[in-house]
């Protein structure tokens, strides 16, 4: 991020209006000492940020059953892909 596009905390805070309506076109990077601090963005913007990271979904490979194991261990690639095979074999 360029610095020089950043609000300084003291500028933010004294003048927080106009900045509250900067943040609902674009997040409004905020500094302090140098350094960027954060993003104020509008309730929306963040509503959406938390409704995208509740879609998220991670599994652990300990949690696979035997069974799910070895579906993926005998699964294989679609013939039309194995032009990029090239890619991962040993050489």
């Amino acid at each position: 991020m360029d610095m020089s596009q950043t609000v300084p905390a003291a500028e933010f805070a004294r003048n927080f209006g106009r900045y509250k309506m900067q943040a609902q076109r674009e997040a409004v990077p905020v500094s302090s000492n140098g350094t960027l601090a954060g993003y104020f963005v509008a309730p929306q913007e963040y509503e959406e940020l938390l409704r995208l990271r509740g879609m998220r979904r991670r599994f652990l490979t300990a949690e696979l059953s035997d069974e799910e194991v070895d579906q993926i261990a005998s699964s294989r690639m679609d013939p039309r892909h194995d032009h990029l095979n090239v890619l991962v074999d040993p050489k």
